[in-house]
């Protein structure tokens, strides 16, 4: 597959998200930012608002979110949006990749978990790269199996994680642009 012919979307977050597009740009994959009105994002090429009736189809009820994810969210307005717009991103998106961290639980740490949850809901495939573990790995059969060089092999992705971001999760983020688009 030839970058020119993919298209990343996500975020425009500090840390991972902008590190994902960095990628995009440089290698010349398509780039779609999902973003709400007052959302404020460190990267916005190809931004694209979501108006509150595309908000809308991506809603869920809070209470099953943080069911999902085995956590408690306070700022619900807020965290509401966030995970409205990450559902387009991964509803788009074929295939998900996260910079993040693997809970004990399987979930991910953090919003971007909600990216994990809804992968494996929609049975995307699905690659996190733990940077504490400083390894990728891939959601298959119910669970987390090592993954030492996953790749984009479909023409739609889905790029989120951590605002955190490590220098080992940078370098896990250009290694993956650079396997999957270099021949």
């Amino acid at each position: 597959m030839k970058a020119e012919e993919c298209t990343l979307y996500h975020g425009g977050l500090k840390g991972a998200e902008t590190a994902f597009g960095e990628q995009a740009e440089q290698y010349g994959t398509g780039e779609i930012i999902f973003t709400f009105d007052g959302h404020r994002l460190n990267r916005d090429r190809n931004a694209v608002t979501l108006t509150e009736e595309d908000l809308q189809r991506g809603d869920i009820s809070m209470e099953i979110a943080s069911r999902m994810m085995n956590r408690t969210y306070y700022e619900t307005e807020k965290i509401r949006r966030v995970l409205q717009a990450i559902f387009h991103m991964v509803n788009k998106g074929h295939q998900v990749f996260v910079i993040g961290t693997i809970l004990d639980d399987n979930s991910v740490k953090g919003g971007t978990g909600w990216a994990v949850e809804l992968a494996k809901l929609f049975n995307r495939p699905l690659h996190v790269y733990d940077q504490n573990r400083k390894s990728w790995f891939s959601w298959q059969d119910g669970s987390w199996q090592p993954d030492e060089s996953p790749k984009i092999a479909f023409d739609t992705f889905v790029g989120s994680g951590t605002r955190y971001l490590s220098d080992d999760g940078r370098a896990a983020i250009e290694k993956l642009f650079a396997d999957s688009f270099t021949d």
